[in-house]
């Protein structure tokens, strides 16, 4: 699958906002900190990325019911659903210079009951985009950093009208991060999370 920018600016993908608040205190903190002892930037993307997949759960998988969606709360509370996960792992990635897409996956939900999009991340290295998927392992999923192939935590089955989506966005998709603001708790996010992009 080819992965198309929404915007051929690659400055964008490095940007700041308020969701990907690199500029934060904590993010430049944990950047900081991630950054100690490696040896180049590949080495710091695989070591956010581990930091952002093992040591912030996954709200579902840990029952936490807090809703977080700004890269600096998920850093800071040590949860996020899939979405807040991509956010804080884009946030840890550009505060490092590496430019960092947020992209999308529609699959079948967890109940069966309809889809879900679902959040991942794909970073630029040596003039190519790659995407990885920071959710966080467990039984049935086992994803990867990697530039050599993908090992992402899903792959979708187009015989189920499971897609990936082409889309590289420098922003949180407006349908993804309204249900995430909008939401009180997780159980309700879980009705108003977004079926289709």
């Amino acid at each position: 699958m080819e992965l198309i920018q929404s915007t051929p600016d690659l400055s964008a993908y490095l940007a700041a906002d308020e969701t990907i608040d690199h500029d934060h205190p904590v993010v430049r903190e944990t950047a900081a900190r991630l950054a100690k002892g490696v040896a180049d930037s590949y080495d710091y993307a695989r070591s956010a990325y581990e930091f952002v997949r093992d040591t912030i759960p996954h709200s579902q998988d840990s029952g936490d019911l807090r809703v977080t969606w700004r890269a600096s709360d998920v850093l800071s509370r040590r949860t996020g659903i899939c979405y807040a996960k991509a956010h804080a792992l884009a946030a840890l990635l550009r505060a490092e210079d590496i430019p960092t897409a947020l992209c999308y996956q529609r699959l079948t939900s967890d109940d069966g009951g309809g889809y879900a999009v679902h959040g991942l991340v794909a970073v630029r290295f040596n003039g190519a985009w790659h995407r990885q998927d920071p959710r966080g392992n467990k039984p049935g999923v086992d994803a990867r950093f990697s530039l050599a192939g993908e090992r992402l935590a899903f792959m979708p089955d187009p015989k189920s009208n499971e897609m990936d989506y082409p889309v590289l966005y420098a922003e949180p998709h407006p349908a993804v991060l309204s249900a995430l603001r909008a939401a009180p708790d997780r159980p309700w996010l879980s009705k108003t999370l977004p079926t289709a992009l």
